[in-house]
């Protein structure tokens, strides 16, 4: 049973490591063909996102299904509008390792470095879904439309310091696939994982 365990693990460590890198080279991509505009909606800049995972050929070659908006089944009464109650996540990828389906989720903030209202969005309906549970295994993308990452990090931490939620700050760390990653410490999910997207250029 331990060995199963294990390669389940690995299996699945292996699937999030492809998911960040699809998701990091269709952001490459579209900066690269300038397929995006910083005035733009979040949902524009994911289905943008989301076509280029689609057009991917290590998509096919890892069996990874994906999917936009998914909702995120809960166990809800059953009455009229019941399906509107459901939260809505921005990405979904899933594959199998036999019977086991794996299921990865990316969900998008837009962000500016100028911008409080869209950074304690990002806390609100980011990372605090995440806490929540409210979305499961996942990371948040920020997508960042004005500004610098770096200074628009200190202003989420800012928001997260006037929460008395200090030990939450976002802090760098390295990553092989993408400059701009942090991570930050929770409770009862620990580490979430927040990659920043340029979009100002």
């Amino acid at each position: 049973m331990a060995l199963n365990s294990t390669v389940s693990e690995k299996f699945r460590g292996a699937f999030k490591h492809k998911c960040f890198r699809l998701i990091i080279e269709a952001y490459q991509t579209s900066l690269t063909e300038k397929a995006t505009s910083s005035d733009w909606n979040e949902n524009d800049i994911s289905s943008e996102l989301h076509r280029r995972i689609n057009q991917n050929p290590l998509r096919t070659k890892w069996k990874i299904s994906t999917n936009t908006e998914a909702p995120v089944p809960k166990d809800i009464p059953k009455a009229k509008g019941f399906a509107d109650k459901f939260p809505r996540i921005d990405f979904r990828l899933t594959s199998f390792m036999s019977a086991d389906e794996c299921e990865y989720f990316f969900e998008a903030k837009n962000l500016k470095q100028n911008d409080s209202a869209l950074k304690r969005r990002y806390i609100s309906t980011g990372i605090d879904s995440f806490i929540s549970k409210k979305y499961p295994n996942g990371n948040l993308l920020g997508y960042l439309l004005e500004g610098k990452a770096d200074e628009t990090v200190k202003g989420i931490n800012l928001l997260l310091q006037k929460d008395k939620r200090n030990a939450e700050f976002l802090i760098k760390q390295p990553f092989k696939l993408h400059n701009e990653y942090y991570e930050s410490a929770h409770e009862n999910i620990g580490v979430l994982k927040h990659l920043l997207l340029d979009f100002s250029t």
